[in-house]
């Protein structure tokens, strides 16, 4: 099966036929939205801070205190962490993100390790909280605790840097597998339509802002 990461899962659940073409036939590109390319600014400049100690562009100052309390927290700070697991008869190993075993692929906003504890931040520039899925932290504290061994607990957080919010999850070693199984049935759906070769298209809100003008649920905005 093709390596899945949170954002292409979600993909594949909005849309079977969007998926396909953005990942499988390859033949569209989502060149994204004014929202998309903002938040890309937001997470640079964050991680422009945390690791080169520059100075946030003045139109992104709203951030500096959220940026400035994770700087404070003790331990060895790595920024935009690429994370590769591959799923193996024994159950699960590190692996690089563009290996050939490569199963699972992620990127970690924001991750503080000293000693056996964790902290893992992935920034949010929506308005606001209301449609958080921690989820994606579950795939994020999974690859962690496989790269690192040593790691007993994680401090996961969703930080929504416009409306101060942070949605919080603890993570256990002790569960560590359980986080990647809360995405089994959706990669058996997938799997299914890889198997088949049956992308069918899903008619939703979102139908104006894909990129694959071919589908019949395709409309101008």
């Amino acid at each position: 099966m093709t390596a899945w990461s949170y954002s292409s899962i979600n993909t594949f659940k909005q849309c079977p036929k969007k998926y396909y073409h953005l990942k499988v036939a390859r033949d569209v590109k989502d060149k994204g939205s004014v929202a998309t390319v903002y938040g890309q600014e937001v997470h640079t400049a964050a991680e422009e801070f945390i690791r080169d100690r520059k100075e946030v562009p003045k139109k992104f100052a709203f951030i500096n205190n959220v940026l400035e309390a994770l700087d404070k927290i003790e331990g060895e700070k790595h920024c935009e962490l690429k994370l590769g697991v591959a799923k193996t008869e024994d159950g699960y190993a590190p692996t690089t993100f563009f290996a050939d075993d490569v199963w699972w692929r992620g990127v970690a906003d924001l991750v503080i390790i000293n000693g056996d504890i964790a902290h893992s931040i992935d920034y949010k520039t929506s308005k606001n909280a209301k449609y958080a899925d921690t989820k994606q932290l579950d795939a994020v504290a999974a690859g962690l605790f496989t790269h690192f061994p040593q790691l007993k607990v994680i401090k996961s957080a969703l930080a929504f840097v416009v409306s101060k919010e942070f949605i919080q999850k603890e993570h256990v070693v002790e569960k560590k597998d359980s986080y990647f199984a809360t995405f089994e049935p959706d990669l058996e759906r997938l799997e299914g339509a890889q198997e088949s070769g049956v992308w069918n298209a899903i008619s939703g809100p979102l139908c104006g802002w894909c990129p694959v003008t071919s589908c019949e649920h395709h409309r101008k905005r």
